[in-house]
């Protein structure tokens, strides 16, 4: 299988996008629902957390993980990736989703001027700021932390007045830095169940982008450049959910994510 872990119901908004793209593939998705939210949590905590949702997956016998989330990606894929991927299983691989949307963002402005939203722990690591330059270094970049967004979509007040009260505030703070933004990449998982809002409040010449269409064809390219690790991956065209919090939780709090009813198994990492 692919695994495919998030800090909680987030990901489920990659996971979609992947299984359209990769029907026939099978994937199994992880969220640490009983830890999260990661994004105010310290660099040697998330680390932790998602090495040890990395193993796990491993054990089930996925070839690739990919982190579908922005956080985990952020502060603890590279240190997986360079010091702990080469002593518990060098033939695996574990990839993240900052570095794809980065190499794709500039696909997407006309102006040069990006804006990025998300948790405080994206943002404060600088790490879209510091992949974005890699590829387009003459692309100006903004960033704002949203804190309030997740526990909103968490708690499924996406349609609530109060939610476009504070997608107001976030994007009024942004494009009070940059007035050029032309393109707002709304780096979070939860982000996409607030597109409709984000059109509502944004001026007409501002566009959000959303990151699951562009992972899952990153990760397709991926796998079509890497037949060694394509091969290694069952195709019979099923999702296996998995949680560490209660499957009653987790089947009533993915609903919005997933679109429909689902069935997860708890388990522990």
């Amino acid at each position: 299988m692919i695994g495919v872990f998030d800090s909680g119901f987030g990901g489920l908004t990659i996971l979609r996008d992947l299984v359209k793209k990769l029907p026939t593939y099978d994937f199994a998705y992880l969220g640490d629902n009983s830890r999260a939210p990661y994004g105010n949590r310290s660099f040697e905590t998330i680390y932790r957390y998602t090495l040890e949702a990395v193993n796990y997956l491993f054990s089930l016998g996925c070839p690739l993980v990919l982190l579908a989330c922005n956080t985990a990606s952020a502060k603890a894929l590279r240190t997986i990736q360079q010091n702990d991927l080469p002593q518990i299983a060098p033939q695996n691989r574990v990839l993240g989703i900052i570095r794809p949307m980065s190499e794709e963002i500039a696909n997407f402005t006309k102006t040069g001027h990006i804006g990025i939203l998300g948790t405080e722990g994206t943002i404060s690591s600088e790490s879209y700021l510091l992949e974005i330059a890699k590829f387009y270094p003459n692309l100006k970049v903004s960033q704002t932390a949203c804190p309030i967004l997740v526990p909103l979509v968490e708690n499924g007040l996406q349609n609530h007045p109060a939610t476009e009260i504070f997608v107001q505030e976030y994007t009024s703070e942004i494009l009070g830095i940059d007035p050029q933004i032309d393109t707002l990449l709304l780096a979070c998982t939860h982000y996409p169940l607030l597109e409709k809002v984000f059109e509502k409040v944004l001026p007409p010449t501002v566009r959000a982008i959303a990151q699951g269409k562009v992972i899952a064809e990153k990760t397709a390219n991926y796998l079509s450049r890497h037949p060694e690790i394509d091969k290694c991956i069952s195709k019979n065209g099923t999702v296996k959910f998995l949680t560490t919090d209660s499957a009653e939780f987790f089947n009533k709090g993915a609903k919005n994510f997933w679109n429909g009813e689902l069935q997860s198994k708890s388990v522990a990492v």
